[in-house]
């Protein structure tokens, strides 16, 4: 019998079944007990069926949607079934290769100040709420570029986000004015740095296969990926407009922006 658990993992599926499955085969090794929360969002591949026969001793909470009305409407629902101190988002496309990875999240979160944690992120933002590649720091194999055991960042990406449960009341959720997916990670990131918190991302490789669903739709029908481009660049002016007053963002200190331009100066 597993331990009490005090993080619970929340998934968002639509589709995707053989990414679910490999990723929910990869945390069988997870050191750190947990619950998880899936909430199913209109998928037709038998994810529905699948759940209901789940094949593994993690505690299950399996919900569906009324309509695939947006990944960010589905999250908020989800989260809210959790009743553990901290709750971890996860993509269903990732695989996590540290049996430790989620114990070093939670770990993070007890650093003094902490309040969101992830896998990958970025030091700066832009005005416009872009994020500048040289500050991206991730844990991705085949080379993770984050120093260990975790470095700060100015915005933790959705593929992993970890924080209290009482923080994420306390903030609301997810802001759904994004519409169905694109800029939900920022929002998040940002309203826990106005909260004087820190977010951080963690040092725990892992892979990610990178939305192939979504990829093989686009592939399909093109006018499909135009019109996810229209809603990211809608999200990310949105993003910008919410938070004008704190764009642009960067937690580095005077010394490591100095190494960085310089690295880039002289690369």
């Amino acid at each position: 019998m597993r331990a009490s658990s005090r993080v619970s993992l929340v998934m968002c599926v639509s589709n995707g079944l053989e990414d679910t499955r490999a990723c929910l085969q990869s945390l069988r090794t997870t050191t750190e007990p947990f619950r998880l929360i899936v909430m199913d969002n209109g998928s037709t591949d038998g994810t529905p069926e699948f759940f209901q026969r789940f094949p593994h001793a993690y505690p299950l909470t399996f919900a569906r949607s009324p309509g695939n009305d947006g990944v960010i409407a589905a999250l908020n629902r989800a989260w809210r079934l959790a009743d553990t101190e901290f709750v971890c988002f996860l993509h269903n496309d990732t695989e996590m290769l540290e049996p430790a990875w989620l114990s070093r999240l939670l770990a993070a979160l007890a650093e003094p100040g902490a309040g969101l944690a992830g896998l990958y992120g970025a030091k700066r933002l832009r005005a416009d709420g872009r994020a500048v590649g040289r500050t991206i720091v991730h844990s991705l194999l085949p080379q993770p570029t984050v120093r260990a055991p975790w470095e700060d960042v100015a915005f933790v990406d959705s593929v992993c986000m970890c924080l209290s449960r009482r923080l994420l009341d306390s903030i609301g959720g997810f802001d759904e004015g994004y519409g169905f997916y694109h800029g939900h990670d920022r929002d998040l990131s940002l309203a826990v740095l106005e909260g004087e918190r820190r977010c951080l991302v963690v040092h725990a490789p892992f892979h990610h296969h990178g939305g192939r669903t979504r990829t093989r739709d686009f592939a399909r029908d093109p006018s499909r990926e135009r019109a996810d481009l229209v809603l990211r660049d809608s999200a990310l002016a949105r993003f910008a407009e919410k938070y004008r007053r704190r764009l642009p963002c960067d937690v580095r200190g005077p010394r490591e922006r100095m190494r960085d331009w310089l690295k880039v100066r002289f690369a």
